[in-house]
């Protein structure tokens, strides 16, 4: 089976987080999962949590970082 991934976007638009998707979420429940995971992560530490806080916690429900080279800019 194809590993599925999910890119999320970030305020450093050079620095965005790649990360594979568990085989048992469906498309709209890995989003709606992660977008729930990142907004506990928000609530807990308000303005004090860093990114290694998110992954640590996508890590712990199944997302795995990618590791990527961001190439050029297409035009």
């Amino acid at each position: 089976m194809e590993e599925r991934l999910m890119l999320l976007p970030c305020r450093q638009f050079e620095r965005p987080v790649l990360v594979s998707i568990p085989q048992d979420l469906g498309e709209e429940e890995a989003f709606r999962h992660v977008t729930g995971l990142i907004a506990e992560v928000e609530e807990e530490s308000p303005g004090s949590y860093s990114r290694e806080d998110i992954l640590d916690t996508l890590e712990a429900h199944g997302f795995i970082e990618i590791e990527y080279e961001l190439g050029p800019e297409l035009s």
